[in-house]
């Protein structure tokens, strides 16, 4: 009966993750083909309008209208962030009933200890979204194909070196949980604080800051980028014998993240 109780509480808490997860990686997807796709504004007294989009859904007819910085208005301001919120924490309830408290996380036989497995585990979180920011707010942030390169050789070299201390599958499933926790501090460490700032800036009559604009956007492609080959991740278990138990799960998720990453550029720039 324990073992029923653990078996369908990790299958809503996935349910969970699962919805949360298409809400948030949609509502990413749909604001940044937005920018792709606004037009031009029509009409005079549109100064700070950027752009412009009619759409259509359900039967209904919305204009979108981006302005170039935040007019206050007597209206209620939609911030999109809980779906994030309850994909990152219910994920981070299935690393713990799955892995750090299941089978999955080291393989049999293993010297790692559990406790030192799970040590591993928050480690590696902490420490890549550590080796991202480095990354982005070093030099390369200008030369992003470049950074984009040395982010890829880090993944590669962490999915290898995992793959001595942890077993194939968690192995794999912990760069998707790094790229998930990269992308809920985008969220709420980075996007929502700056744009909390130009409202803040708008109320006070300071001066537009354009850099806070183009820190969150930068971080919002980043998260597109990020999504698809984390959406692998939780896939791969369908596969195990091809992915992570192939003998050369660094080499698969080398090609799976290159992949993921130009899939994630035809889709932002052409879908």
């Amino acid at each position: 009966m324990v073992s029923d109780y653990a078996e369908w509480l990790a299958l809503l808490v996935r349910w969970v993750h699962v919805i949360a997860g298409v809400m948030w990686i949609g509502t990413t997807y749909l604001f940044n083909w937005m920018e792709r796709t606004l037009e031009a504004p029509t009409g005079k007294g549109k100064e700070n309008i950027s752009g412009e989009l009619w759409m259509v859904h359900g039967g209904g007819f919305y204009l979108v209208e981006k302005q170039k910085w935040p007019e206050l208005m007597p209206k209620a301001l939609h911030w999109f962030r809980w779906e994030a919120m309850t994909t990152w924490l219910s994920g981070m309830a299935l690393l713990a009933l799955v892995y750090w408290n299941g089978a999955p996380l080291l393989e049999y036989g293993s010297p790692v200890t559990r406790a030192q497995g799970i040590g591993i585990s928050l480690g590696v979180l902490v420490g890549g979204l550590g080796a991202y920011h480095c990354v982005w707010r070093s030099p390369l942030k200008n030369f992003e194909p470049l950074g984009a390169a040395v982010s890829w050789v880090l993944v590669v070299a962490l999915t290898r070196w995992l793959g001595t201390v942890l077993s194939d599958r968690a192995a794999f499933l912990h760069i998707g949980a790094m790229f998930g926790t990269i992308m809920i501090v985008n969220v709420w460490g980075i996007i929502l604080p700056n744009q909390a700032r130009m409202i803040a800036l708008t109320k006070a009559g300071g001066t537009p800051d354009p850099e806070l604009a183009r820190l969150a956007g930068r971080c919002s492609r980043h998260n597109t980028y990020l999504s698809v080959p984390l959406i692998f991740t939780m896939i791969s278990t369908h596969g195990a014998s091809v992915t992570y138990g192939g003998g050369h799960a660094w080499a698969v998720m080398g090609a799976v993240v290159a992949v993921g990453w130009a899939a994630a550029k035809v889709i932002r720039d052409h879908l």
